[in-house]
């Protein structure tokens, strides 16, 4: 005990003289066996520095998913059953923001020891797996919702209607839910002795959680991206369609004077030919219009439903792969009892997840022309005629497709 006494006290007078950031292990006690816990040391600039990119952190997403919220439920033309599973992304964004960052936040500018008590570790832990899980699992069904809305746009649209979104959105929350539901009921324990709140490091639960909120949720976004990359391609290969000749192939060279009749007889039969087309597609008027109205309007969804799918499980990727990675790691490289891995390096990486709640509101805010101008109407304090003036850009927006559709024919 008087050996141990010193080691502490020995850490502490070394924190305290040196003004650099370090890292010193403090031996304690975790259910009977020796765990070091890794204590950061920092001077007060330091302190400061972190301090506020940490909370320049929170409130960026607390604004963020706030503007998601209020944009969706007050304003008319967005509260559609589509943008649903948006609000419960927002949502779920929203409270890893109040609930969870500002005491990740407090722990790591004292050094990374939990000082919150062993009963609110327990609550701590469930909030912040539920929340982070329900954020994955929210962006998991959207792009499930896009594939589908691509693939079967006459269908789908009928049975996406309130209820059988808000049945998706039940879903995520309870299944995010069940996640945290063993560690406090007996199954997996989490490590918390009042100055260490880790969670469960149990094999069997560590594979499970991971498992169902991230290498899964993970698996199906990607297969979602692949296949609606692939229809917006082959919708693409479709819609190069020729009719005239180009420019360079109709005086490709110059034709020999005996063969200039022939070649005059050949071209009043293409152009005799290209005037039938021209009759027929004239005849067929408005029908063709709107089979070519339509099919625009689908490629043109197919091509953004790709490009915001692809940065979404690209942001995604980026943010949480490497958490989950070192987290799925942890218990068989350090044991069951306590992480082996350096404190800063697992708050970086923390850090780095919960980043991805911040930029999802702007990444569906760059794709979502309505979301944009709520946004800024919003941020400047126009709260009055939103819906006015949505309307009438997508007014706009619609003559602008047919003046262009008509000067193309």
């Amino acid at each position: 005990a008087s050996r141990k006494h010193l080691t502490v006290a020995a850490a502490a007078a070394t924190a305290t003289t040196s003004p650099s950031t370090t890292t010193q292990p403090q031996v304690m006690e975790t259910n009977g066996t020796q765990c070091g816990e890794q204590i950061l040391s920092s001077g007060w600039a330091e302190k400061v520095l972190i301090g506020g990119v940490l909370t320049m952190l929170t409130l960026s997403t607390i604004c963020g998913n706030l503007l998601v919220v209020i944009s969706v439920c007050f304003v008319k033309k967005l509260r559609q059953p589509s943008n649903y599973l948006i609000v419960s992304l927002a949502v779920a964004d929203l409270s890893v923001a109040l609930a969870v960052m500002p005491f990740v936040s407090i722990t790591d500018l004292i050094g990374g020891q939990w000082i919150f008590g062993q009963f609110f570790c327990n609550v701590f832990i469930a909030m912040d797996v539920m929340c982070c899980t329900a954020s994955i699992m929210s962006l998991c069904v959207i792009s499930i919702d896009r594939y589908l809305g691509i693939t079967k746009p006459l269908t789908y649209p009928v049975k996406q209607n309130g209820c059988c979104m808000a049945k998706m959105v039940l879903s995520v929350w309870l299944l995010s839910a069940s996640i945290t539901l063993p560690p406090l009921f007996g199954w997996a324990q989490n490590v918390n002795d009042g100055r260490v709140c880790l969670i469960s490091q149990d094999f069997g639960y560590t594979v499970y959680s991971t498992a169902v909120a991230f290498y899964i949720p993970m698996s199906v976004m990607l297969i979602m991206y692949n296949r609606i990359y692939r229809a917006a391609k082959l919708s693409a290969a479709k819609h190069t369609i020729t009719c005239f000749p180009r420019e360079g192939e109709r005086g490709a060279g110059a034709t020999p004077r005996g063969a200039r009749r022939g070649h005059d007889a050949h071209r009043p039969a293409v152009e005799e030919e290209c005037s039938t087309r021209v009759s027929r597609l004239l005849k067929t008027g408005e029908h063709h219009q709107r089979r070519k109205r339509k099919n625009q309007s689908i490629f043109k969804r197919e091509q953004k439903a790709a490009a915001t799918l692809g940065i979404v499980v690209g942001a995604f990727t980026f943010c949480w792969l490497p958490f989950f990675l070192v987290s799925t790691a942890r218990p068989f490289v350090c044991g069951v009892e306590c992480s082996c891995v350096p404190l800063w390096l697992e708050r970086t990486l923390l850090w780095l997840g919960y980043a991805n709640s911040l930029i999802n509101p702007f990444i569906y805010a760059f794709f979502n022309r309505d979301l944009r101008t709520t946004y800024s109407n919003l941020l400047r304090c126009r709260y009055r005629n939103i819906n006015r003036k949505l309307s009438a850009a997508g007014m706009h927006e619609a003559l602008k497709l047919v003046v262009k559709q008509e000067s193309d024919v």
